[in-house]
């Protein structure tokens, strides 16, 4: 091999090194949290391995009964960001169990998928507000948009990402559209994700 030849790829590995670093520190490295690139094909199209199931420990199927949807109330953010707000609230650290990035902190339509649902452990997502917050919280998925749904419109990358991945947790687990959730119907005085949120095009396209 040429110095020519092994100085070309010296400077790819270090870049490479380098961009997998930035990854994981910019967009959500926390500790049993990873970001997957979710379908922006067809709503069905999907890795052959799915991923999202890939947990650090074995998925509990009888535990999760349902799915809320939130967003974050705030036009940016990224894993690492949300894990040290929700830690100033007294959680242990990111409440949700997936985040869907806007393209401001975390890459649009990117899903970051939490250490909680890595370790299959229960959310700290639904409000204090709803009556029966300990259930939800132990056996309902938590899924946030980044962004301010009263302010503005999420992204298309968003709502499809949203979609696919709402189907995959309901074809897997069993869970029917009945109980995909809004997290404004759950716990009263709470409005998330908000009035630009697309509802019935969101319900049309879940699982019966």
């Amino acid at each position: 091999m040429s110095r020519r030849t092994r100085i070309v790829w010296l400077s790819f590995l270090a870049a490479m090194t380098g961009a997998i670093g930035l990854l994981v520190l910019g967009e959500g490295g926390l500790n049993g949290g990873r970001l997957i690139a979710a379908s922006v094909g067809s709503l069905g199209e999907r890795e052959p391995v799915d991923s999202i199931f890939q947990t650090d420990v074995p998925l509990d199927h009888q535990r999760w009964t349902g799915i809320v949807v939130h967003d974050l109330g705030r036009p940016a953010g990224d894993a690492q960001s949300i894990h040290r707000l929700h830690q100033g609230y007294g959680y242990q650290g990111l409440g949700y169990h997936f985040l869907i990035g806007n393209g401001n902190g975390l890459g649009d339509g990117i899903i970051h998928v939490g250490y909680r649902w890595n370790e299959q452990r229960a959310g700290a997502h639904i409000a204090r507000t709803a009556a029966n917050e300990q259930y939800l919280n132990e056996h309902t998925i938590g899924i946030c948009l980044i962004g301010n749904g009263d302010r503005r419109p999420f992204t298309e990358r968003q709502n499809r990402s949203l979609v696919s991945l709402v189907r995959r947790l309901q074809q897997k687990l069993g869970i029917p559209g009945s109980a995909v959730y809004r997290h404004s119907e759950l716990a009263p005085g709470v409005s998330d994700p908000g009035r630009f949120f697309a509802v019935a095009r969101f319900e049309d396209q879940l699982l019966d």
